[in-house]
């Protein structure tokens, strides 16, 4: 059951005008799923790199059974985009393993503004709400192994 679940949602602000509409599909997959998203469960964080150190506390307070990362790094001109994504990713992957909880990679990692929109709410649908679903339906696996 969702209803009874404590889910943090970690949000970069860089790109917000992606970010924020993902940020928008999580609230609206907690919504429709029974699940109380307030303020005090949203973590804004400056960029991408800093998504995973702070999920990893919000995974050691013991407050929340999962949680989930939103960013956006769109490409640019320099190798920046490879380094910010590859440890972005390696850095959530690491939490979710160390802390033993789901914690979902919501990072959309695209060459254009236009791809990330088209992925934040637009036509590829929106990967903030798919990232609710995803720690959802992992906490139900995990609770199904649990009970075996």
């Amino acid at each position: 059951m969702s209803g009874d679940r404590r889910v943090a949602v970690v949000v970069s602000q860089f790109n917000r005008s992606v970010t924020d509409r993902l940020l928008a599909g999580a609230c609206e997959a907690a919504a429709e799923r029974g699940l109380t998203l307030g303020d005090e469960d949203i973590f804004p964080v400056p960029g991408a790199f800093e998504l995973a150190i702070v999920a990893a506390r919000l995974a050691d307070t013991g407050r929340y059974e999962a949680v989930v990362c939103l960013g956006a790094v769109i490409r640019g001109e320099t190798p920046h985009f490879d380094y910010v994504c590859e440890q972005a990713a390696a850095g959530i992957q690491r939490v979710a393993l160390d802390s033993r909880i789901p914690v979902a990679f919501g990072v959309l990692t695209t060459d254009t503004v236009e791809q990330a929109l088209a992925r934040a709410g637009g036509d590829v649908g929106n990967k903030g709400y798919e990232a609710v679903v995803t720690v959802l339906e992992t906490l139900a696996q995990l609770d199904r192994i649990a009970r075996t």
